[in-house]
Formats: C-alpha cells, structure tokens, sequence
C-alpha cells in the first residue's frame, strides 16, 4: 500500500473520529436534561454537566499536543485517548447518581483532547492551499454525526430491559452504545491509521518571521545552553501567541463557541417550555440543524477556494450578529401565537447554523497558517482550550439565564460586536499564509 492511499484511509479514519464525536453529541444531549431530573438534579447540573466534558478537553488538548509535536505520531495517542471516551461512556449508561453522570462526561471529555493531535496532523499532512477544504470536510463529518444521531435515538428510545444489574431504557441507552462504537473506532484505527510523513514545508509562520528578522539584522544566537534554548523556545512560543491575527483568532473561537454552547443549553428548555418538545421533537429538530450545517461546510469548503479564508471569517460574524439581533428581539418576549413564535424560534436558529461553518472553518483555518507547523500539535491545543472554556462558561451562563433571555441574549451580541470590530481593525493582518511571503523575500534577499 503507498503513502497516497495510506494518507486516504488515515484522513477516512479521522473522519470517523469526528462522525462518532458528533453521533455522541446528538444522542446525548436530547436525554440529558430528562436523566438528570430522574435522578432528582437540580437544574444547574445541565450546565455542570455540559461543561463537565469540555473541561477535560480543555486541560488534556495542550498535553495532547505537546505529545505529539515531540513524538511526531499520533495514532498511539488517538487509542489511549479513545479509552477515555470508552470509560465515560460506560459510566454514564451506569448512571446510579448526579454525581456518577457528571463524573462520566469528565471522563469522556478527556477522549475529546485527542482533538488537537488531529488538527496538528492535518496541518503538517495538507498543504495550506488545500487546508480549508480538508478541514470543512472534517468538520461536516461531525455534523454528519449531528444529522445521524437522532436516527439512532429514535430506536434508543425504545429501549426497556435489563442487561444483568443494569437497567437499559432510553436514558441509559446512549451510552452503553456510544461505548460500543467507540470500542469498534479502536479496531477501526488500528486497521486504517497510519502516521504518513508530513506534505510541504517544515517551516511554518514562526520560522518564516525568524528568518525575515534575521535579514533585517537581528540575528539569532548560534549557539548556547540547551537551558538558554530552551528558554528561548518558550519566549518564541509566547510571542507567537500574543500577535494581534493569533489573539484574534483566539478571541473568535472563544465567542463563537460560548454563544454557540450557549444557545444550545437554552433550546430544549425553550422548546420544552413554548412548544411542548420531548425527546422525539428534539431529536428530530437537531437532524434538521444537522442537515442545514452540512451544507453549510461544503458550500464554505467550495467557497474556501474561490476567497480569502478572512474574508469568510468576516461574512460569518457578520450573520452571527444578524441572527443574535433576531432572537434579540423576536426570542425574549414572543408574541403572536404559537404559528408566529415557532416560525421565529426556526429562523433564529436558521441564521444562527448559517454563520456558524463561515466562522469555523476559516478561523481553524488561518490559525493553522498564522502559527508554526513544528509546534501545530500543541498550538491547536491551545486553541482548543480557549474554546473549551467557551463551552465550560458558555452553559453555566445560559443554564443560570434561561428565565432571562435579555441579559443573556445581550451580553452574546455585544461579544459578537467585539470580534466582529477586532476582525475589521485586524483584517490586513490576516494574511495567508505570511510564512510564504516570508520565504519568498528571504530567496530573493540571496
């Protein structure tokens, strides 16, 4: 077998990673709330329970990356890390106390850390004409997932028997079958993933910037300690994070997702509330989500290669505002009836899915390409994180302000109006990819 079609099994592997990540979402999420107040929770633990996850991603993303920019692999790390989804799982099919469920979704989310090896692979694997593209692939196969979850909860909820001492209904269901899955991904990566070589250049924005310092005469040290390197290194690291595109970008991830995650821990308390949706009609409205967000990603995917990854980024925020203003003023106090509310319940969240593959896609995508490839690995962990505690704040403060959408929805639109002006005042500086330029003018000095 030779390296193109190892490289199309392992990016078919990955793909599956992300597939099952959003199949888990989907078939959780809908039961969650309904779990938690059988086994007598108060109602914050939603919130807890939701951010429980993304709290071990955000602590496990960095240390995930760092292990694999220094061990150049990462299929060792996606089995171990695998475990983990395994574990959590399990623990919350068990699901004896509050506490056990939210001790299964820490568990999972340490799985979820795996994500920034991934990234880190893509990046140094895809060349950067090519990267926006690969990763909206990536990404529509989560929301793949987000589309075929409901499916399999419309059998999961069916479910009403025993296996030995544990009692399998259609809240326990979700994650004795997503630890099945994810046992079956384990033989899955075995089978089809490998670590292919890396695909362009070695040298990413950072290296590009040491290499244009060093023509303008402020040469690096040859020579010195491994203490004096590695010090440097860590000044280097630092600097690249505290670049104006890099704290951008940054500052997008963390927006996007806590409003994102936010307006998710809101809607099955509203939908419950005005509409009367169990289970069934949340499943079903979160199959609708998934479809439309597909398409999103593949037209992004089409986009990417005709425009500027910023200039995406930029049309993305600004229907992200367009849809914060309209759950704004059509969401807090609805009027009219049930046919008038519902209808702007569905374009709200119409507007808020359709900003949401411009924002991701572009802004993973610059990031790759603003930052260095040797160090993508823990870079993406960083990136990671950030949008981690996105979605650890993001339900705790929905999940405390469902009774006060003004407040909630306002402090959203004002953040979105932040990154939105921080995205104008920075968009020269969003250049791509600034590593060529660098080269190309280093070439050309001799």
């Amino acid at each position: 077998m030779d390296d193109h079609q190892k490289r199309n099994l392992t990016f078919f592997t990955i793909g599956l990673i992300f597939m099952l990540s959003g199949i888990e979402y989907a078939v959780i999420l809908p039961t969650i709330w309904k779990y938690l107040q059988i086994l007598e929770a108060p109602p914050y633990f939603l919130g807890l329970g939701l951010s429980a996850f993304s709290l071990s991603g955000l602590l496990t993303g960095p240390i995930f990356g760092l292990w694999s920019d220094r061990s150049k692999t990462t299929k060792s790390i996606i089995l171990f890390s695998n475990v983990f989804e395994i574990a959590g799982n399990f623990m919350y099919f068990v699901g004896y106390s509050k506490w056990l469920l939210l001790c299964s979704r820490l568990v999972a989310g340490i799985g979820a850390g795996a994500g920034s090896s991934i990234f880190g692979f893509l990046t140094r694997s895809t060349r950067p004409e090519e990267r926006a593209g690969i990763f909206a692939a990536i990404m529509a196969a989560r929301q793949a997932g987000l589309l075929i979850g409901p499916a399999f909860n419309l059998f999961l909820r069916l479910c009403d028997f025993k296996l030995g001492p544990f009692v399998v209904n259609k809240y326990t269901s979700p994650g004795i079958f997503m630890c099945l899955l994810w046992v079956l991904l384990q033989f899955a990566v075995l089978a089809m993933y490998w670590d292919v070589p890396p695909i362009g250049s070695e040298e990413g924005a950072a290296g590009a910037v040491n290499l244009e310092m060093k023509r303008e005469g402020e040469e690096a040290p040859l020579m010195g300690s491994d203490e004096d390197i590695r010090i440097s290194s860590s000044f280097s690291l630092l600097a690249e994070f505290l670049r104006e595109e890099v704290v951008v970008l940054l500052t997008a991830q963390f927006i996007t997702l806590f409003n994102q995650t936010a307006l998710e821990t809101m809607v099955t308390p509203l939908t419950q509330r005005y509409f009367g949706f169990g289970e069934l009609g949340n499943s079903l409205m979160y199959s609708l989500c998934g479809v439309e967000v597909i398409l999103g990603f593949f037209f992004v995917r089409w986009l990417s290669s005709k425009v500027a990854d910023r200039a995406v980024l930029a049309v993305g925020l600004v229907i992200c505002c367009t849809a914060c203003i309209w759950c704004l003023v059509f969401l807090c106090n609805p009027r009219g009836g049930y046919g008038w509310e519902l209808s702007a319940f569905i374009i709200g969240v119409f507007l808020q899915l359709l900003g949401l593959p411009f924002v991701a896609v572009s802004q993973v995508s610059l990031f790759s390409k603003v930052t260095a490839e040797k160090t993508q690995g823990f870079s993406q962990g960083v990136r990671r994180s950030v949008g981690g505690l996105a979605t650890i704040l993001g339900p705790l403060w929905a999940g405390g302000l469902t009774n006060n959408l003004y407040i909630m929805l306002g402090m959203m639109l004002a953040l979105l109006l932040m990154i939105t002006v921080m995205t104008a005042l920075s968009y020269d500086r969003l250049t791509e990819p600034r590593a060529v330029q660098c080269e190309h003018s280093s070439d050309s000095g001799g």
